[in-house]
Parts: C-alpha cells; structure tokens; sequence
C-alpha cells in the first residue's frame, strides 16, 4: 500500500501560552522532502492526520518541547486529495509545498545533539519552574478542594483570585498549581483530564470541566446548610460553622440574612439575651455570643443525669417463712417470727446428720475388725 511518511515536532515555540504538536514536513516513499509552512503546522485542514491511531500514539509520546517523532501513515483516498493534486504535486490547502533535500547524516547527527541539548536545558527550567509554582502556591490562603467540602464554582473564583494575587498567569502554571490544591478522589480526575489534554494546557478548558464535574445541581447542601442548629457544645464553633456552610452555597448572601439564619439556629435561651438592634454584621453576634457562653455551658451542665440511687426501701421476700411452708411473706429475715423455730430446726438436722455419720462410722470399724 502506497503510504507518505509524515514527520511531527513539538516546537520551542510559546504561543498563547501553550505548546503545541507541528506537523512540519512529509516525506514521500520516492524520499521527496516537502516542508508545511509555519502558519500551516497546526492548521485544522490536517483532521484526516488528527483522526488517525498514528497521530494519537505521537501525541501520547512527544511529552517535552524539541522532540521530534517520524510515523508511516496510509494514504487513503482522502488523505492524498488534502496533500496532493491530480499531477501528483505536493499541495495543501492550495499552497504547493516547498521541496528540499533530505538534510546530510552528519547534520543529522548536528541536529540530534543540540536537540538533545535544548531538551535538558528545557527539562531543567522545566524543574526550576514547578519548584517555583509550588512555593509560590504554599502562600495561597485556600483549602484543598475533595469535591464535597465547598462549592466548585465559588472555590475555583477563590482560586483564580489568589493565582492572580501572586502573578501565576500562564496556563501550564494554572494547571500545575490546581493538582497542588486537589484531594482525594478529585486528583484521579486531575489524572485523567492530563491524560485527555496531553500538551493542549488551556486553562479555559481545565476551568470548564472542573465547574462542570463539580457544580452540585441538588439542594442536599441548600437544605444541609439552612437546617445546621446548635446541639450541644460551643455556642461560637456553632456559629462559625453555620456561617461557613452557608457562604459555601450562597457566597453572595447579604448580611443581615446570614445573621437572621445564624441566629434562628440558636438556642432560644441565648438569643433572649442578645438586642438585635445591635448586631449589624456576624462579628457583632459572635462577641454577643461569647459573652453568654457560660450559660451554654451551664446548660450542658444542668442536664447531666444523676445516677439512681439503689432502692434500700423495697420490701425483700423471707425465706425463713418460705423454708418453713409460712407462704410468701416481705419482711426482714431479722425480724421475722419464726426465725428461733428455723434456727431449731437448722441445730436438728446438725444433729441427726451427726448421729448418722457415727453410725456409718462404728459400722466402718467392726467390718475392719473382722477382716
């Protein structure tokens, strides 16, 4: 099957931000060299190029710019009417490609050593960059995202605020500092969608999957956070919490309605003592409610149970009248009346027991005797 070799390159080049894969040359089985022009590498009119297995194992493979892969792909009948006209001239997009020679082996071999040069000076800025992103990212005041503990689409607002705070412009720089700020479940995520992008680092992209991913479309958290009340412990961790899972569903919410929900979920006995004309912002309620933390407290304390007390009242059946047939009877063993007849009784058995031990006994002794 007649087939044109087609050569990709990653390119040094930075344009809006990204790397990109250049499809830079075709090379025909007569070994005729044509160069795609510069504007035309990335060019849309490749999609039968795109579409193939080839094309998805180079992108798999070229992972650092200036390296360079060479593939075999079939010429099908479409990809020959995109890169060749009628006469068999080498054509693309109604621009005939420039014809070159082959370059020499031992520029070849030139090319490969500074290739291989530019790809560890790149590699070891590469490094120095990400050490720098870290450190810059270790002063951003925002919590790892799990997927469950904040709203997505209020957290990556956080998160662009504070990569804007600290200059982390860049697309690849975005990325690489949101995997710092992930947790959990969300980085198998991360790991997929850099699977899925390879080098298209657009940060537009990575912010739209996220928001999509993430974005809860029920009221699990709505109703979660409008019915949080105080049970028991710190009146002010209570109040805290409620405010935080309130902003985590609705950022935007005034204040004089936070404080309202903050206080519905408070005890009664708290919030008669705080004037309401006096609170204007949650900062106001948290120092009203310190101040009757006490009484919280208090509470708490007043509702320990105490533990019963045996009952030494309860009446306690005798045995003594139940030993002599006297029926069931509730009274003290102590006081009961047929207790010197019992204890008679008791001495009785002790002495008829004895009487026959000796009994035994003398029998015992004659039958030794007679032996």
């Amino acid at each position: 099957m007649n087939a044109s070799k087609l050569k990709f390159v990653s390119t040094a080049k930075q344009r809006d931000g990204k790397g990109y894969i250049a499809i830079t040359s075709i090379i025909t089985e007569e070994n005729k060299f044509f160069l795609i022009s510069e504007e035309l590498e990335t060019s849309t009119a490749h999609r039968e190029i795109y579409e193939t297995a080839a094309y998805a194992n180079i992108r798999n493979t070229i992972k650092k710019l200036h390296q360079t892969r060479s593939v075999w792909i079939p010429l099908t009948e479409d990809i020959k009417k995109e890169y060749f006209d009628e006469d068999g001239n080498a054509i693309f997009t109604g621009y005939y490609l420039e014809e070159a020679e082959n370059p020499p082996q031992s520029e070849t071999r030139q090319d490969n050593t500074m290739t291989r040069i530019l790809e560890k000076l790149v590699e070891n800025q590469e490094k120095n960059r990400k050490q720098n992103v870290r450190k810059t990212a270790e002063r951003f005041r925002l919590e790892k995202f799990d997927g469950k503990n904040k709203n997505a689409q209020q957290w990556m607002e956080l998160f662009e605020s504070e990569c804007e705070k600290f200059e982390i412009s860049e697309d690849e720089d975005k990325i690489e500092t949101l995997r710092i700020f992930l947790d959990k479940s969300c980085t198998d995520w991360y790991s997929t969608m850099l699977m899925k992008q390879t080098l298209q680092l657009e940060w537009g992209i990575w912010k739209e999957q996220f928001c999509k991913k993430y974005t809860t479309r029920g009221w699990t958290s709505t109703k979660y956070a409008l019915s949080h009340a105080y049970k028991s412990g710190s009146l002010l961790e209570y109040a805290i919490k409620k405010e935080k899972l309130l902003l985590q569903d609705m950022q935007k919410m005034d204040n004089t309605t936070l404080i309202n929900l903050i206080a519905h979920g408070s005890p009664e006995f708290i919030l008669g003592k705080i004037d309401k004309e006096k609170i204007s912002q949650t900062t106001d309620l948290y120092n009203e409610i310190g101040k009757l933390e006490h009484l919280a407290m208090k509470t708490k304390q007043g509702n320990k149970k105490i533990p019963d007390k045996p009952n030494t009242d309860k009446k306690q059946k005798c045995n003594i009248c139940e030993r002599l047939n006297k029926g069931t009877r509730y009274h003290p063993e102590e006081s009961c009346g047929f207790k010197d007849k019992d204890s008679k009784n008791n001495n009785q058995v002790k002495l008829i027991n004895n009487a026959e031990l000796e009994v035994e006994l003398q029998n015992e002794n004659e039958l030794q005797k007679n032996l």
